[in-house]
């Protein structure tokens, strides 16, 4: 005889069965519908296009958990688990339909084929389950919530993956056909029952089953475990959205919650890799990214709903944001690690220019230093005289002045013009380009503020502002070729300009670019052990790791060691997202945690490349009482010096 299954094997009134499953359906897809309705009503301001590379991004990352191996090779698996665990048996469900009502195909070889595979996917959903319980509460990962529904969900599962084994058992120990160890977990399980007991308990357990399975899918829209649609949805269209700049310069309501992140805000899992990324959260500050998307998922669907947030274990909650989103650094640590691509930060961007708007919850400081940009063209000082004073007795060509031709352009930047520390980094980048014989000038007092600021707070206006005087100042030079200190302004330039007539390189570029070509040539230079910090703005949003380490490496006698966090992984020093000009700090200042580590390392001289975390990290050294035993220098001072043995 061929191998086959009986549907509904010693089950009476089969139509209740179907009764429930057209329940089920219709509230999951009341559900679904629900979430779709919202989207739609975000989409207006935001353009999407078809992207096939965004597509097969998702497929990848959905199928083959790439971002949730990475960085969490245990937590991936666990997940990969649990995917692949329900991802089988759902198929499977859904085959024992179409054999049973379109066509008969499980027999036979294909039948024991099946068999073994749904015992696969029972045990894959089973052991995902309980490793996912077991870190949660036995080892505790810190980052890990404990809620009821963190502990309803899955106990639901547990149930509904045991009582499928069960009922698999009991039919297998009352039929005890020739092909039931190809269901092996079911047929060890069998040896332990009765035939009797197997014949007598089945219908009951398979009511259960079935209840709580079909109970189990009518709730997915209305729990965290809407993630199972969400996130394959907040995977492509993270990927396949307009550029903010192109919706600035379309004027599309960029302080608005658009489709993008209503996807993101309901694929969230609250896994709390963001959380542990945060280096504001690290230092014991008030801001968390999880809380903070959580509060917008529900303001958004308290806005956008009729009846509000509709999952049924989180509702009432309280959206207490306030105006802790001011202690964002906007480092993008949370993209690099969230399984969505969630940019929560983006989202920071827009609270605060709804804020900075309403002229409500933002920081006294904050308003003052806008203030400072839009009258003298600086957040630093009340004057627009001294901006260019850092390059007296220097010889350097002022192109504001001579109207000088030049193959480059240095735009300074505000914070290496004014602050005393950073002035040294203009200073040694200068005598550096002198050195190779590149023809270069400087803006001097009429170098405007690129508008970094005013974009990392939510004052679009006030950036609109500075980077029309930017552009019209580039073009009454014939300025094409620009070349930046700061790491805000480089991204500022390179990534917010929608169009912009030049080219822009950071300065670790350049000088890379000057030693390759040998225009540049260390004689002595530095015997030291040396450690590099990577500003956010330069390696996490533009991906430039290589080049700083290229050129510590190129100067003799240097060795370069890394910190425990580098590269992508890099922790913030605290003054970005416009935090230098306001009085903000948690337990420790982020800038000390850095501080540490890079005295871990046991290297002397501490390298960054950007005015910034040059002061940041200045500051920490002091603080942390390390004068005599590390330097922090910027990357061109320590070029210079190498340069003049």
């Amino acid at each position: 005889m061929a191998p086959y299954r009986t549907i509904f094997w010693q089950i009476t009134d089969a139509w209740i069965f179907y009764v429930f499953v057209v329940l089920a359906a219709g509230l999951f897809f009341a559900g679904v519908i629900a979430h779709i309705y919202v989207w739609k009503k975000s989409a207006k301001p935001l353009g999407i296009s078809f992207s096939s590379s965004e597509l097969k991004k998702t497929l990848l990352d959905t199928f083959l958990g790439r971002r949730v191996l990475q960085g969490d090779r245990a937590a991936g698996m666990m997940h990969l688990f649990l995917f692949w665990g329900f991802l089988s048996l759902f198929i499977g469900t859904s085959f024992l339909a179409v054999h049973d009502y379109l066509f008969s195909f499980l027999t036979g070889t294909v039948y024991l084929i099946y068999s073994l595979a749904m015992e696969v996917g029972g045990l894959l959903l089973l052991t995902g389950i309980l490793w996912a319980l077991i870190r949660r509460y036995i080892q505790r990962v810190p980052r890990l919530e404990r809620r009821l529904e963190d502990a309803l969900v899955p106990a639901w599962f547990v149930l509904v993956a045991l009582s499928g084994f069960m009922v698999e058992a009991y039919r297998l120990a009352a039929q005890h056909p020739q092909w039931g160890p190809w269901s092996f977990v079911g047929w060890w399980i069998s040896g332990l029952t009765l035939p009797s007991t197997g014949k007598a308990f089945y219908p009951y357990l398979w009511w259960t089953h079935a209840l709580l399975a079909l109970s189990l899918i009518a709730v997915i829209p209305f729990t965290k475990l809407f993630h199972i649609l969400g996130a394959p949805a907040a995977i492509y269209f993270q990927g396949s959205r307009k550029p903010i700049t192109a919706a600035l310069e379309e004027d599309e309501g960029v302080g608005e919650f658009d489709l993008g992140d209503s996807i993101f805000f309901d694929a969230c899992m609250r896994c709390g890799r963001c959380v542990e990324a945060c280096p504001s959260a690290g230092a014991g500050e008030p801001f968390a990214p999880r809380e903070f998307v959580q509060a917008m998922h529900r303001a958004l669907w308290q806005e956008r709903f009729p009846w509000g947030d509709i999952r049924v274990l989180s509702r009432g909650e309280k959206n207490e944001v306030g105006d802790k989103f001011w202690y964002c650094t906007t480092c993008r640590a949370c993209l690099e690690v969230c399984p969505v691509y969630g940019a929560t930060f983006e989202a920071v961007l827009k609270q605060r220019t709804l804020a900075v708007e309403d002229g409500t919850n933002v920081p006294k400081l904050m308003n003052q230093t806008l203030e400072k940009v839009f009258k003298y063209d600086n957040p630093w000082e009340s004057s627009k005289k001294r901006r260019g004073a850092w390059a007296e007795g220097m010889d350097l060509v002022d192109i504001g002045k001579r109207n000088a031709q030049v193959d480059l352009c240095y735009f300074v930047g505000c914070t290496t013009s004014f602050d005393d520390i950073a002035k040294e980094i203009a200073r040694s980048f200068s005598k550096v380009l002198q050195r190779a014989g590149v023809n270069f000038g400087i803006l001097g007092k009429k170098e405007p503020c690129c508008g970094d600021i005013a974009r990392r707070t939510g004052e679009l206006g006030l950036f609109m502002e500075q980077m029309e005087k930017s552009l019209d100042l580039f073009d009454k030079y014939g300025i094409t070729d620009v070349v930046t200190s700061s790491p805000h302004c480089f991204h500022t330039f390179q990534n917010d300009y929608p169009e912009k007539p030049f080219t822009v390189r950071h300065y670790t570029i350049v000088l890379r670019e000057l030693i390759a070509s040998g225009k540049l040539r260390f004689n002595k230079g530095i015997d030291a052990t040396v450690t590099y910090h990577d500003p956010c703005y330069l390696g996490r949003y533009n991906r430039i790791f290589d080049a700083p380490r290229e050129i510590i490496r190129s100067i003799p006698g240097t060795t370069l060691v890394e910190m425990k966090h580098y590269g992508a992984d890099s922790l913030c020093c605290g003054g970005g997202g416009g935090r230098m000009w306001q009085d903000l700090d948690g337990e420790v200042k982020m800038s000390e945690v850095r501080i540490r580590e890079a005295e871990a390392t046991g290297a002397k001289i501490l390298v960054t490349a950007c005015p910034l975390c040059r002061i940041m990290l200045e500051d920490a050294r002091k603080v942390a009482d390390l004068q005599e035993t590390l330097q922090v220098m910027d990357l061109n001072e320590l070029v210079l010096q190498a340069l003049e043995g």
